[in-house]
Parts: structure tokens; sequence; C-alpha cells
């Protein structure tokens, strides 16, 4: 009997080296500090926003029937902009070029809405904190079965990992800039 990997495994497994370099990053912002909050918004808004409007000039609406519900980037705008700070620029480019590469994408910006739900227990009650709610588990198992259904082929997850590990370095050079600008525990 063949063990066959499911799509999830095969990019949880792909990226991992990278999703713990960015854990590893952004867990050294202290994010009780109103100045730190901010620069982490910062810096999850310069790789959020443009990767969801890649996804977007991608068609994921055509590929993922709730995609209207999934997007947050209005979401950490409207944080920013109660902590009085602007929109940063993009961390870098961006592009998907096929359904596997926006489903590999989408892969990374809902497990960071996971990871966001854990962080946002960190942060205190008066920080805007839109950004980091709002996990529906539902919407989490409908995405894990979307990927184990359309990437069904080598091709297709490789095409899929790829696409999560370009947006895993956008969050990493976006973290970057936290470290750079000094807004570290």
């Amino acid at each position: 009997m063949t063990h066959q990997i499911t799509a999830r495994g095969a990019l949880r497994a792909a990226t991992h080296e990278q999703h713990d370099r960015v854990d590893r990053l952004y867990s050294q912002i202290r994010l009780d500090d109103r100045d730190d909050y901010g620069a982490f918004l910062g810096a999850q808004a310069a790789a959020h926003i443009p990767v969801e409007q890649a996804l977007v000039e991608a068609g994921v609406g055509a590929i993922v029937p709730d995609w209207d519900i999934r997007q947050r980037g209005d979401l950490v705008r409207a944080d920013l902009a109660v902590l009085g700070l602007p929109v940063p620029d993009p961390a870098g480019p961006i592009v998907f070029s096929d359904e596997a590469a926006v489903l590999g994408g989408l892969y990374v910006l809902e497990g960071s809405r996971l990871g966001g739900t854990m962080l946002r227990r960190l942060v205190p009650a008066d920080f805007p904190t839109r950004f980091l709610g709002g996990v529906d588990s539902a919407a989490w198992r409908s995405l894990l079965q979307m990927l184990d259904v359309r990437l069904d082929t080598g091709l297709k997850r490789s095409l899929a990992v790829a696409a999560a590990r370009n947006v895993f370095a956008l969050f990493e050079t976006s973290g970057q800039r936290i470290v750079e600008t000094g807004h570290l525990g």
C-alpha cells in the first residue's frame, strides 16, 4: 500500500523552513508596544496587500467562491489608520500565473490568518486588531479540501509550492524592514 501525501502536506513540507524563518523574525516583535505593533502591521501590510492584489489580478474570485470574505487588505489598512500610520510601500512584486499558483499563494495568506488569531491574544485590548481576527475553521477546511482536489498532479503541486515560497519570501523581506529599523523587543 502506497501512502499519498496530501497537497497540504506537500505545501507544508516544502515551505516549512521559510515558514520557520518568518515566524522567528516576526516573533521578536513586542506586540504589546504600540510602536512595535504598528511596525508589525506595516510589515504585514507591505506583503499581504500586494499578494492579495496579485491574487485578484490572477482571477482568485473565479477559483475560490468565498474569496470576498477571505480578503483582509482593508482590515490591515483600517488598523494602520487607527494607529495614524500610512500604508507602506509593497515589499516587492508578485505575480500568480495560474490556478495552482493562486492556491499556493492563498494557502500562505490563510495560514497567516490562523497565526494572527494566536497573536491577537498578545495584543492589548485597546489596539486595533481587525487584521488579526476572523478565523473561520470551515473556510480553512474548505481551502485544504480544494488544494487536495485541484492540486492533483506533481506539476500543479510544484507550481503551488513555488508560489507559496514566493509569498513567504515577500513576508520575510517585509519583516527584515522591521529589523533594519530597530522595531524589535
